[in-house]
């Protein structure tokens, strides 16, 4: 069981999607936490989704792999 958790979090890790989210996260807490931080709100609307846009089309990249894998 430990193995298997081991290899969850490797894989999570190593993921472009995980690390986008982490990003995405770290610039919305410093904006909320330094209000005066370089980014308007429709900088900060059009920041987020193009992280989500990444994310989605990473999921759908991540898919077409698995299926073609089979």
């Amino acid at each position: 069981m430990n193995q298997q958790i081991l290899s969850k979090f490797q894989m999570l890790i190593r993921s472009r999607k995980f690390w986008a989210a982490v990003i995405a996260l770290l610039i919305i807490l410093i904006k909320a936490i330094k209000p005066d931080f370089p980014f308007s709100a429709e900088q900060m609307t059009d920041f987020v989704v193009v992280i989500v846009a990444y994310i989605g089309g990473t999921a759908i990249e991540d898919a077409g792999n698995a299926i073609a894998s089979k």
